[in-house]
């Protein structure tokens, strides 16, 4: 089996998550700062649950540094999120910031030919793409658990009715499943137990 890596993917310029980092020249130290809106093409996240929608836009703050072995990518990046809440299913919105730091190794760098293809990124014809590391930190930092608020206290388990819009003391009546055959028995007569009779004497 050979050890050679797999030529990764070539990134189309065009495409802005696509970096050119070709003005750094490969000289450690050279930096610049970048902002962009970053449109997500898909959504991100768990459906149903809570997701940066598809069609959000994704603002990035970021500094792109040239160092030794590849370029080092870090800063901020901030996307909305829409979900519905864990414990009384209101929709809801908000936001997700991330901080991010992320080596791209170059093609012929130390970094690049002791580490597997998955294990760093790394720069295609001195580009470089944001999308799989923004994607990858942005799911990460999504609650598990969304929730409208901190103490929302959800639904009745009984009527499935959100507890805010109950009445104080609400409750229902539960029945010890050992007399709930005799308690169904004793509906079914009437309150006095016997059936009046309606022969005439």
């Amino acid at each position: 089996m050979s050890d050679d890596k797999s030529t990764p993917a070539q990134l189309d310029a065009r495409n802005p998550w696509v970096l050119d980092t070709r003005e750094l020249g490969r000289r450690a130290g050279l930096s610049r700062a970048v902002q962009r809106r970053l449109t997500v093409e898909n959504p991100l996240g768990v459906p149903d649950v809570i997701t940066v929608p598809q069609g959000a836009e994704v603002e990035v703050d970021l500094m792109l540094e040239s160092v030794v072995e590849g370029v080092l990518v870090s800063g901020t990046a901030v996307a909305p999120t829409t979900g519905q809440c864990s414990r009384c299913l209101d929709p809801i919105s908000g936001e997700v910031e991330v901080e991010l730091t992320e080596l791209f190794a170059y093609p012929d760098s130390t970094t690049e030919a002791t580490t597997d293809e998955d294990e760093v990124s790394r720069l295609v014809d001195d580009r470089i793409d944001l999308e799989p590391v923004v994607r990858d930190a942005v799911v990460l930092a999504l609650p598990q658990v969304p929730l409208c608020t901190e103490d929302c206290p959800g639904l009745c388990t009984e009527c499935g009715v959100k507890w805010v819009d109950l009445e104080p003391g609400h409750g229902h009546e539960t029945i010890d499943p050992r007399w709930a055959a005799l308690v169904e028995r004793f509906d079914e007569n009437p309150a006095n137990g016997s059936q009046e009779s309606t022969e005439q004497p």
